[in-house]
Formats: C-alpha cells, sequence, structure tokens
C-alpha cells in the first residue's frame, strides 16, 4: 500500500504546476500537437516541450509523430475525472468566498 502512496504522491507533484494543468485541460479531448499547444497556451516550444517531456516520463501522455509533427494525447483518460473533481471543488471554495 505504502508504493501506492509513492506513486500518487509523484503524480501529484507532476500536476503542481500551472503550466502542465493547462495542457493536461488541452488534451482532454483531442490529441494535439505541439504546435497547437504553443498557439494555445502562447508558450515557447521549448517550455512546452520541457513539460510534456515531464508528463510522458510520467506516464501521463504518449506522442505520435505524424510527417514533421508530434502529437500528444493522455495515455488514460480517467485522469481527466480527478482533475475535474478537484477543479469542482476549487471553484466551489473560490464562489464561496465571493459570497
Amino acid at each position: 500500500m505504502k508504493e501506492l502512496y509513492k506513486i500518487h504522491a509523484e503524480l501529484c507533484k507532476t500536476f503542481s504546476n500551472p503550466t502542465r494543468l493547462e495542457i493536461l485541460n488541452l488534451l482532454k479531448d483531442k490529441e494535439m500537437s505541439v504546435t497547437e499547444l504553443i498557439e494555445k497556451t502562447k508558450l515557447s516550444q521549448a517550455n512546452i516541450s520541457q513539460h510534456l517531456s515531464i508528463m510522458k516520463s510520467k506516464g501521463i501522455v504518449i506522442s505520435n509523430r505524424k510527417g514533421k509533427n508530434v502529437y500528444y494525447k493522455l495515455i488514460n483518460p480517467k485522469i481527466i475525472k480527478a482533475f475535474d473533481i478537484i477543479k469542482e471543488v476549487l471553484s466551489e471554495r473560490l464562489r464561496s468566498r465571493m459570497l
């Protein structure tokens, strides 16, 4: 069981970066090229590539080369369920602060 907690903590560390959360959100519905991710995030190619590399090494995304473009997609879309639940909890917290 401790091994599961260790892996869980490592996965959570991966998502402790706002840019990686943004990339995760962009990839939730479809595979995207690095170029598309750059256009959507307005970040540099080097920055996007660094974050994708981290996410790939942690088993979150996989890449697929098509011609000159490299496309990324989520390995397991179930991660989006967890992401959406956390986002919902945080949205509720923000709304309650505004009331």
